[in-house]
């Protein structure tokens, strides 16, 4: 691709988030282009069941939803490329962007969903057993857990929040934690400690995550004390990392205001401090992260973009006039 591209609408990412604008963009008559990035389809290709989008009364696959959306955005006029943008300039209206391979992408708005991603342990069996009982959203697969054992390992906010979360599911929920304290906020530890069905492990590291059975599914911890050095074994059926996440927003630093990490964005809407520049999804939400809030943020998204066009538009003819 040597001869720049240009389109009105330009969508970074290929989740929910950026599909969602797509289709509504294409329906406007925008004929949006959507890079897909490093990761195509976003988190949920990497999710196996599905069960809190709405509209299936059953289990879906993670990828097969995002693939049905995919084909959604490319039926009512999107156009897909897969590329990775290295650098942007957004100095001025129409933003110039450059994807890895050398492409160049004149843009008269700008759509950025690129997500976030989880932070994980970096352990043994992480990979392995994730999607089989290792999980990074107790809000998503914690439904699956009802009745049996978890675990949630880290002392922030996210953690406790999450910890207090599963105990709508599970009787017995175990908080790991490597410190002797926790770092969330006073209120949500209150809670927690005073929560029968909880208890906590202090001063201990998770080591490996370890499967059995078959197929293959999470058994166990193995743990290490941070103190003494001590190993032990923690039995349970489902493990929850819950040390936070890094939105990917490395290309918008001293570009776009960010707040720890996250595009800021005026409330109630998708727009950025950059006019024609907007954001949408777990780019711009540190709260609730979830596929159904970034597909609706979106759908905003696409709306904003359309009316600041035809505003745009009608300016220029105004001043043609």
């Amino acid at each position: 691709m040597t001869t720049p591209v240009h389109t009105r609408m330009l969508i970074l990412g290929s989740g929910p988030a950026g599909l969602s604008a797509a289709i509504y963009g294409a329906r406007a008559g925008l004929k949006p282009i959507v890079v897909q990035g490093m990761q195509p389809g976003g988190q949920l290709t990497i999710t196996t069941d599905v069960e809190n989008y709405p509209g299936f009364r059953d289990v879906i696959q993670g990828p097969w939803l995002m693939e049905e959306m995919q084909a959604q955005a490319e039926h009512v006029g999107t156009t897909m490329i897969w590329d990775q943008i290295v650098d942007i300039d957004l100095s001025h209206r129409p933003f110039r962007l450059t994807g890895d391979g050398g492409a160049t992408y004149i843009a008269d708005t700008l759509v950025i969903c690129t997500g976030a991603q989880a932070k994980w342990l970096g352990v043994e069996g992480e990979e392995r057993l994730g999607g089989k009982g290792v999980s990074a959203c107790a809000t998503c697969d914690g439904f699956f857990y009802r009745g049996k054992k978890v675990v949630v390992i880290g002392g922030g906010n996210t953690a406790v929040e999450e910890a207090l979360y599963l105990t709508n599911h599970s009787p017995d929920v175990t908080l790991i934690h490597r410190r002797d304290s926790l770092r969330s906020e006073r209120i949500l530890q209150d809670r927690l400690f005073s929560h029968p069905n909880v208890s906590v492990l202090w001063n201990k590291a998770v080591e490996r995550f370890v499967g059995g059975g078959d197929p293959e599914g999470l058994v166990g911890v193995d743990l290490i004390d941070t103190l003494t050095g001590q190993k032990s074994h923690v039995p349970t059926d489902g493990a929850f990392v819950a040390i936070g996440h890094h939105p990917s927003t490395e290309l918008f630093r001293d570009k776009l205001l960010l707040d720890d990490g996250y595009i800021v964005v005026e409330k109630g809407t998708a727009k950025t401090g950059i006019p024609g520049v907007f954001a949408a999804g777990d780019v711009t939400d540190k709260v609730y992260r979830q596929a159904v809030t970034a597909a609706g943020m979106g759908c905003m998204a696409a709306l904003d973009v359309e009316r600041f066009l035809a505003e745009a538009d009608y300016e220029a003819a105004q001043a043609a006039e």
